[in-house]
């Protein structure tokens, strides 16, 4: 069988996406400042649209399911690599990207520290109701439709070695606190600090972290301290691909520590927010799970294939588009 021919895809450094967008054929743009909060132009439906990826394994492999969904649907795209949320946000705005895959949680606090200042308490929360809420309040008054949230979610979690995890019985976060042994953890260095990280750890889950190794959030560095004994714990994420390869396994979080950063599809509405492609994206809404994407990322970060033909596989394989 005839490989079907690859998609352009363009990969923008930061002087240069302007220029992208005049190569994309011009660019609608988002409400002005003083139009701000009143989107009222009903929403847009181009025949061509540009997803964007942030550069990423799971972002380029989001962003190429969704290309791939869309061209299902009757659309022309083309993939822009922007690795800086401070760029692909703007350029999401503007109309010199359409579509993007982003995280519940972690863009409702992004965009509300950009509305708000970077010391307004956050609004994402482990509540997804909440937190899509939130998100739909600061993003639509931005050009901005956030669709519905998938099963996947991309969000912090903790592992430690599968031998300690049977030595000691260990399911859960809260089976490590009712341990009551000592533990020092993998992770980065704002993890003494954040919520979410050390101290939710000692005051949510009772464990007790005495001192975090700042060797990075899933580093292999960090997860090899783990392997080696010389740290018992290790923040990665629920999609990280590569735990087996390290001994390690994930402890549930239980008690929600984290927050719902579930994957969710982010349109310009004066291009993209037409039923049309509302209908091509949530098709994957229902099928894409957490393991499901981290099998994808090993696909692509163990055993090197292209994340195209990953996302083009999986999405035939679940018989979302045709073979």
């Amino acid at each position: 069988m005839t490989a079907p021919p690859r998609r352009p895809r363009i990969a923008v450094v930061p002087g240069l996406l302007l220029a992208a967008c005049a190569l994309l054929g011009g660019c609608a743009t988002g409400p002005s400042l003083e139009a701000q909060g009143e989107v009222t132009a009903p929403p847009g439906d181009s025949r061509r649209l540009t997803v964007g990826s942030a550069g990423f394994t799971e972002s380029d492999l989001l962003a190429q399911m969704y290309a791939l969904l869309l061209e299902d649907a009757g659309y022309g795209t083309k993939i822009l690599s922007v690795t800086n949320r401070e760029l692909y946000e703007p350029a999401l705005e503007r109309g010199q990207i359409d579509v993007v895959a982003e995280y519940a949680a972690t863009f409702a606090d992004w965009l509300n520290a950009k509305v708000n200042g970077a010391d307004a308490p956050t609004v994402g929360s482990p509540d997804l109701d909440a937190t899509m809420k939130a998100l739909r309040g600061l993003a639509t008054p931005r050009g901005l439709t956030v669709l519905d949230a998938g099963r996947a979610v991309d969000q912090n979690a903790f592992a430690v070695t599968a031998g300690f995890a049977s030595e000691h019985r260990l399911k859960t976060l809260s089976d490590l606190g009712a341990t009551g042994l000592p533990i020092r953890l993998a992770a980065g260095d704002e993890c003494v600090r954040r919520p979410y990280c050390a101290p939710g750890l000692r005051e949510v889950y009772g464990i007790d972290i005495t001192a975090v190794d700042p060797k990075g959030v899933g580093t292999t560095p960090a997860k090899q301290a783990v392997q080696n004994g010389q740290d018992q714990l290790v923040l990665t994420t629920t999609t990280d691909a590569t735990l087996d390869e390290f001994g390690l396994v994930l402890l549930a979080d239980d008690k929600r520590l984290q927050n719902a950063d579930h994957v969710v599809p982010v349109v310009n509405r004066a291009r993209a927010g037409g039923e049309r492609v509302t209908r091509a994206l949530s098709r994957l809404n229902t099928v894409l799970t957490t393991a499901d994407l981290a099998r994808l990322n090993e696909q692509v970060d163990s055993w090197r294939r292209l994340p195209e033909d990953v996302a083009r596989n999986y999405l035939v394989t679940k018989g979302l588009v045709p073979r």
